[in-house]
């Protein structure tokens, strides 16, 4: 079973080290730092270990933006996406909802569709030839703590 629910600070790591286990760099550390401080990551855990995080943020011209989704390889297409952007849903704080994906991500492109977003536009030149596709999902606007919060390590 999944359980999704907002990442306490003991999960800095977790997602640090998941993200660099999969991604090979630690460069994105920082993006996680910010992102913890705000609020604004959840993680999927499975047996109590995480295996997958979403990290929104208010980038994307005043709307919540999906900035980040990664699911371990190993429990993919089983449902943690789906459960990690739904959750980013439940949780927006805008009434649409933005994410991103490259052309080449046809997984994410398909989990888009699925769940309803629909293509928003292209960016070209982010990554030499793999365009940018943007996706948007209308979303009436709702409570930031839609997603259980654990308590603190501190509490």
């Amino acid at each position: 079973m999944v359980l999704i629910e907002r990442a306490s600070k003991s999960d800095f790591e977790h997602i640090c080290v998941l993200d660099e286990t999969i991604l090979g760099s630690g460069r994105r550390r920082p993006e996680f730092a910010r992102a913890f401080a705000e609020g604004r990551v959840a993680v999927a855990r499975i047996d109590g270990v995480v295996r997958g995080y979403v990290v929104t943020d208010r980038s994307f011209f005043d709307n919540d933006y999906v900035r980040l989704l990664l699911v371990h390889p190993e429990y993919r297409r089983r449902g943690v996406a789906t459960a990690l952007l739904r959750a980013a849903e439940l949780d927006c704080e805008t009434e649409k909802l933005f994410t991103s994906t490259n052309q080449s991500n046809l997984a994410m492109q398909a989990l888009c569709d699925r769940l309803g977003y629909q293509r928003s536009g292209i960016v070209e030149n982010l990554d030499e030839g793999d365009p940018e596709l943007i996706y948007v999902k209308w979303l009436a606007p709702g409570p930031r703590d839609a997603i259980s919060r654990p308590p603190d390590d501190d509490e």
